[in-house]
């Protein structure tokens, strides 16, 4: 199955480091799990990710990495690191990047209940 949960992400998204056999990659962004329920603590996430596990369950299916982002106070703070070096501000958000002339960068995102519609997430990852 290629998603991924143990992904390191780098600083920002100019210094992932891209397989020459994908060209795409996506990293979906999470809330972090509540650590009583065990659980996203994110309602949207929670939504979310039984969508993004299916679509990317089958074996040809790109890989996608699930980058938890933190607890709700983590999350909400102007400075956290993904609203601040990866440009993403929201929960769930599902994010391509892609090698354009040369640099890596995002070519698309779907938040929120976007990736609950079927028809644009097949789309996204085609």
């Amino acid at each position: 199955m290629p998603i991924t949960r143990d992904f390191a992400p780098p600083a920002n998204a100019r210094l992932l480091e891209l397989p020459e056999s994908s060209p795409k990659f996506f990293i979906a962004f999470v809330s972090s799990d509540d650590p009583i329920t065990s659980q996203p603590w994110c309602p949207d996430v929670r939504a979310a990710l039984p969508h993004i596990n299916t679509a990317f369950a089958p074996a040809d299916a790109p890989t996608v990495a699930i980058v938890p982002v933190g607890q709700k106070p983590e999350w909400r703070d102007p400075k956290n690191v993904y609203r601040t070096n990866w440009n993403v501000h929201n929960v769930p958000a599902l994010v391509r990047f892609e090698r354009v002339d040369g640099e890596v960068s995002a070519t698309g995102k779907l938040i929120e209940g976007e990736i609950l519609d079927k028809a644009k997430l097949c789309a996204f990852l085609a």
